[in-house]
Formats: C-alpha cells, structure tokens, sequence
C-alpha cells in the first residue's frame, strides 16, 4: 500500500493511493474518511511529520573509500547525525542552490518513516515499528561538512532533505536497489544489501538512545557515486519497489 501526504482543503492531508485516486484518512495509516481526491488534482508533500530525522553516514564500504575514510577499519556502530523537520522538501520540489556552499553534493537513499513509537527495539520486532518505506535525498554542503563541528550547517539547513514522493508500507529493506541520476545520468547504483548496518541494526541501535516517535524519518546511508550539483541540475532518486524522488536545484 502507498500512503500519501497531500495539499488538501488548506490544509495537509494523509491518504492511500489506489491507482490515480486518494482515499483520505484519518492522519497517517489511519480509517478512510470516505472523501477520494483525484492524484492529478493534488500537490504531494513530504511524507512524513517528524519529530526528528536521523541520519546514517558512511553505512556503505564503497563510499566511506570515495571520502578517503577508510584508513581504518570498518565502522562498528552506526555514525548518527541529525536534521530537524526544517530540512524537509517534497517530490517535484525545486531547492536552491545555497550562496554560501561552493561544493553542493547530492546523496540518495533509502528512508523510512516510524509508525509507532519505539523504544528498546530488537532486530526481531524492529521493522514492525516502521510505517512505511521512501526516497531521500541527503544534500549536503560538502566544503562545509569538513569545518561543521557537527555537520550543522553542512546537513541539516532549510530543505537538505527532499523526501517522497510517498510511503510504500509492502518491502523488504534488505536488498532494494538505490539509483541516484543527475540529468538523466545514472551517479549512483547500490543495493541496501551492501550496507554496513541494515535496518533492523540500525533501529535496533538508535532506540537503545532515543525514542523514536510516529513520523519521525530515519535515512539509512548512501552509496558510492556521490558528486556535486549544479544550479539548473535535475536529482532523481530510485528505490526499487517505491518510486522516483524528482528534485530541481534553482
């Protein structure tokens, strides 16, 4: 099933998506309320309201080596960082090139969406807590990144983290393919197989911390192929089983 957060009536909306139709709900995953909206008549919106969107860097072998970080051995926990709701942007969205970054890199990923609190999860229970699967994309202020104390500016300013264009609640994380093009151009082509921490590792990690609320997104990493944007550029990002994450750089 696709769930789906829209423009509707002035205001945000959840639904389900069955072919062209939204069914509207009560909030994410909830009852039908019985009002349909036609797709075509709707504006998508980021389909998620988070708390707090977590992030995981340097989760694939190949791109730790691209960055010149494998100097060492391979990570043995997970390498977290924040974004706040701030950071959100919708599919078919167009996010400006900010004045004060000379290196703009894009990062595709796999997110997903908490539907139920959860705390203390175990990689037995720890899928059952996720609402829903979707694209990322992690832009990232990369000159900025090696002066960030803590990646502030370089990760989590207004509109870094474009998310869409819905929730596919039916897949298996364990190994979908992740595509990133630029311009129609194939960057990145990984599979969540080749990630260090799967999914349930990495949820099962996290909530040994921090509660993670209903809504709030976790990104899960990105492979190799990371490279720097330009003003006019077009982002795509591809994960297998969902959709296309469409975004423009103005």
């Amino acid at each position: 099933m696709r769930l789906v957060r829209i423009a509707h009536g002035g205001s945000p909306s959840w639904g389900e998506l069955e072919g062209d139709t939204v069914h509207l709900t009560r909030g994410m995953a909830g009852e039908r309320t019985g009002e349909r909206v036609a797709l075509s008549a709707a504006t998508l919106l980021a389909p998620a309201e988070p708390s707090k969107i977590v992030c995981v860097g340097r989760n694939y072998v190949n791109h730790i080596k691209e960055l010149g970080n494998d100097t060492g051995e391979l990570p043995k926990e997970p390498g977290i960082f924040l974004k706040g709701p701030n950071a959100l942007a919708a599919e078919g969205d167009t996010v400006d090139y900010p004045e004060w970054t000379g290196d703009f890199h894009f990062e595709g990923e796999l997110a997903l969406v908490i539907g139920r609190r959860a705390r203390g999860l175990t990689p037995e229970n720890a899928l059952d807590h996720v609402a829903g699967y979707t694209c990322g994309l992690d832009l990232t202020a990369r000159d900025l990144q090696k002066t960030d104390l803590q990646w502030f500016r370089a990760k989590a300013a207004d509109r870094f983290c474009p998310l869409g264009p819905w929730l596919e609640t039916d897949l298996d994380p364990a190994d979908v393919r992740v595509v990133t093009r630029v311009n129609g151009e194939t960057r990145q082509d990984g599979r969540t197989s080749h990630m260090i921490f799967g999914v349930p590792a990495i949820l099962t990690y996290l909530t040994r911390y921090v509660t993670l609320e209903p809504g709030d997104v976790v990104l899960t990493g990105t492979p190799e192929g990371v490279g720097p944007l330009s003003r006019g550029d077009t982002v795509e990002v591809e994960v297998e089983g969902i959709g296309v994450l469409t975004t423009r750089i103005g």
